[in-house]
């Protein structure tokens, strides 16, 4: 799977195919083996978490608060959300959150429940949401960063996206760069600027910047013109993607991480994201391989072999 850190050329959408909403017997199974908590009001892993005040209100408090209430009273009317994981949010600190993008639905997600855990990170996001009316300068407010879809700006979005890291603030990214053109609606090939965005952060701030994949899946099937019956909508905030065998002998690097470690660090996110999806979905990852959106069809991999393992991405993803 050829990563770009550019954004890909256009291709003609794949055609959609019609998603099984999530089961209340695959919700109760995941209720088994995790807690799951409503993300969509404050601090929902409990009362001794503690909001990050000077972060919350260098974000314009007032517009992020009204938008969040929003997002709130149409989750609760159209979804029965759940999440996993939310305790992994650090208090303080830069950190990077990598999050599936099956819907446009899907997206507020992890943005409403990283916002109820008390932090507020800057989020990468396609420039045109910025033009929207109304929603468009309510998404600049509370930390939207304009994104050109073009190649050629690749190096520009990410040096602000490390900049956002070095000075202390999160930063959430989707790295398929778009809503995912897989018919069964995996997480599609992605790109490389999150695996560069990572470990450049870390060679200049001389440490790990933490990293966490997060996958939702629900909002796949909800009609946005009639929501109801509510669906049920899962999110797993992922433990710690660790990177630190990466990060060696960052002091010689150059003026840029080496292609081999972006790309290894790349495959980690790409596989991490299918796998979490696997265990909320129920359902194993096609065995034919992935979405590749350059040709807009499906190259085989195997998303287990080898996940995790120093050395184990030089597969060209």
């Amino acid at each position: 799977m050829r990563h770009n850190r550019g954004m890909a050329s256009k291709g003609k959408p794949s055609p959609r195919s019609a998603v099984s909403p999530l089961s209340d017997a695959q919700v109760a199974r995941l209720a088994q083996r995790h807690t799951l908590v409503d993300p969509m009001h404050d601090f929902p892993t409990g009362p001794d978490r503690k909001a990050n005040v000077p972060e919350i209100n260098a974000q314009n408090p007032k517009g992020t608060r009204r938008l969040l209430k929003g997002v709130d009273v149409v989750f609760r009317a159209s979804c029965k959300t759940r999440a996993w994981g939310l305790d992994r949010v650090p208090e303080t600190g830069p950190f990077i959150t990598a999050a599936s993008h099956v819907t446009m639905f899907d997206v507020f997600v992890p943005m409403a429940s990283l916002f109820h855990m008390g932090r507020r990170p800057r989020y990468m996001a396609k420039a045109e949401m910025a033009k929207w009316p109304i929603i468009g300068k309510w998404f600049q407010i509370v930390g939207m960063q304009p994104v050109q879809r073009h190649a050629g700006k690749a190096k520009a979005i990410e040096e602000t996206s490390v900049g956002i890291l070095t000075s202390g603030r999160p930063l959430t990214v989707w790295p398929e760069g778009t809503v995912t053109r897989d018919p069964q609606k995996w997480v599609m090939s992605i790109k490389e600027g999150v695996g560069y965005i990572a470990l450049e952060a870390s060679r200049r701030l001389g440490r790990e910047v933490p990293l966490f994949c997060a996958a939702t899946w629900g909002a796949a099937s909800i009609n946005h013109w009639w929501p109801w019956p509510r669906r049920n909508v899962v999110m797993c905030y992922d433990e710690q993607l660790h990177y630190a065998d990466l990060l060696e002998g960052m002091e010689s690097w150059g003026e840029e991480p080496p292609v081999d470690r972006v790309n290894e660090l790349t495959d980690r996110v790409f596989r991490r994201l299918n796998v979490v999806l696997e265990e909320i979905r129920g359902e194993s990852f096609p065995a034919e391989g992935y979405w590749d959106y350059r040709s807009m069809s499906r190259k085989p991999i195997d998303i287990h072999k080898a996940l995790g393992e120093p050395g184990a991405g030089s597969l060209g993803l």
